[in-house]
């Protein structure tokens, strides 16, 4: 892949950060949600996705991943998976994606078991190829491809014996060949700053991000927040934004917003707030800033029963001073996940409580709109999950 777009995590996306599964990107990174560059010499227009390109998605309770044209979102393939698929990311280089699956049933801090696997899925062909045994690791949830070195880091949940971890995979033989400490129990989304291969670890209810050099294995710093959700890396690399604090609806432990990180110093040089709880937040390859937004419902004991709808947010500048809040959209109800097109002009909302995923364009970011809304089928109260655009084959 020679595309120069940096890691985004992800979920939502990784891609990409890896999807980062998958990106926005530096040299020879591609996030879970990242995709191919336009082929030379097409005629395509920004902001619309090209014939032959999917987009996939993932139904928690389903358990699927459905596979939409991405230019008439009619639905080319529905997979049933192993239970409680989670996160995507997609391998541009081997055309494959990678779903985690963390738990037997239910999600973080509420599950009936840690599950322990990866399913490996060809969305040309439609079909699972693989399903990937991580044991004894457990709780394998983010996704980031390394396109470059041919890697995937998966976030995994700790032990009594062993806190959480980063685990990398070698994508020609699938096998694990390392795993780094994060120190905390839960890391569970991560972003990756392709320069200097440092991961950096949202790790829900602990008081600090850890960031980590992916080559070493060293612990390079705690960055303390109250708490954290999504978390993405800037298109040059510079900056990592993270949601915080963890969205504990109700009981929020400080005041919802984006930390932006200096990669630099690892230090937070700004805080962008927001009126409610946050979850997923994303980078576009044009240096836009996402982030969803959640709205609760209006019992306090029972937030997410008769919850309203959420918004995307967006921000724009070149610098963490400039930053400014441009434009807003409403999504659907719980947004968890938020990816966008490789141009960066359409982004994709999954929401968890509705199970819908919003389709909005972003090529005006002062009046981002909404295009369309997919509903994604489910089996039980948790739906739209994990996304990942696939881009068409190139042609030569």
């Amino acid at each position: 892949m020679t595309s120069r777009r940096t890691f985004l995590a992800g979920a939502a996306g990784a891609a990409g950060a890896a999807a980062a599964a998958g990106v926005a990107a530096a040299p020879g990174m591609a996030g879970a949600a990242d995709a191919a560059p336009a082929v030379a010499g097409s005629r395509h227009r920004p902001g619309l996705p090209r014939r032959g390109d999917q987009l996939a998605v993932v139904s928690q309770s389903g358990p699927t991943v459905t596979l939409f044209d991405a230019v008439d979102h009619h639905v080319r393939a529905e997979l049933t998976l192993d239970r409680e698929p989670h996160e995507l990311c997609f391998d541009a280089e081997r055309r494959l994606l990678y779903c985690s699956h963390p738990y037997t049933s239910g999600f973080y801090d509420k599950n009936d078991g840690r599950n322990h696997i990866l399913s490996v899925i060809d969305p040309d062909a439609g079909k699972v190829v693989d399903i990937i045994d991580l044991s004894p690791e457990h709780g394998p949830h983010g996704l980031v491809l390394d396109p470059a070195r041919h890697r995937l880091y998966i976030s995994v949940e700790g032990s009594p014996s062993r806190p959480g971890g980063i685990l990398i995979m070698d994508t020609a033989t699938r096998r694990v060949l390392g795993r780094v400490d994060t120190l905390a129990p839960g890391p569970h989304w991560f972003a990756v700053e392709p320069r200097s291969l440092r991961a950096y670890a949202a790790n829900k209810e602990a008081p600090f991000v850890t960031v980590v050099d992916l080559r070493t294995g060293a612990l390079v710093r705690k960055v303390e927040v109250p708490g954290s959700e999504g978390i993405s890396a800037g298109p040059d690399g510079s900056m990592v934004a993270v949601v915080s604090p963890k969205a504990d609806l109700g009981r929020l432990t400080a005041p919802p917003g984006l930390r932006l990180i200096d990669t630099g110093t690892s230090e937070i040089v700004r805080t962008l707030r927001t009126e409610h709880a946050l979850t997923p937040v994303h980078w576009t390859s044009t240096g836009l800033l996402l982030a969803g937004e959640v709205l609760e419902g209006p019992d306090p004991n029972n937030p997410r029963v008769d919850m309203p709808g959420g918004r995307l947010h967006v921000w724009a500048g070149r610098s963490a001073a400039t930053m400014e809040h441009v434009g807003s959209v409403e999504v659907g109800a719980n947004p968890l996940n938020v990816i966008t097109t490789p141009d960066g002009g359409r982004a994709y909302v999954s929401a968890i409580v509705d199970s819908t995923v919003s389709v909005v364009d972003l090529r005006d970011p002062s009046r981002p709109a909404l295009l369309d809304t997919l509903s994604i089928p489910r089996a039980g109260a948790w739906g739209a999950h994990g996304l990942a655009y696939v881009p068409a084959r190139s042609r030569r």
